[in-house]
């Protein structure tokens, strides 16, 4: 089996696989996947930057404590 031979293989291969993209377990999700709408993306950036500022401000509030608390006790 030459060169030429192994590459029409692997693109058949590569062909076929790409075919039964819709078709698998996932196939309904890919189907239904569209575009947010800008609205729909303002959403959720608002949500993710709150969720970011909470958790930053609880791990800053945590690393305070942790440099206070010491003092007093010690």
């Amino acid at each position: 089996m030459d060169i030429v031979d192994k590459s029409w293989e692997m693109q058949h291969r590569i062909e076929d696989r790409t075919k039964r993209i819709g078709k698998g377990k996932y196939g309904r999700v890919i189907r239904m996947a569209r575009k947010p709408t800008t609205e729909e993306y303002i959403k959720v950036m608002q949500i993710t930057g709150l969720g970011l500022l909470i958790i930053g401000g609880l791990g800053f509030l945590i690393y305070l404590l942790m440099n206070v608390l010491p003092g007093y006790f010690g």
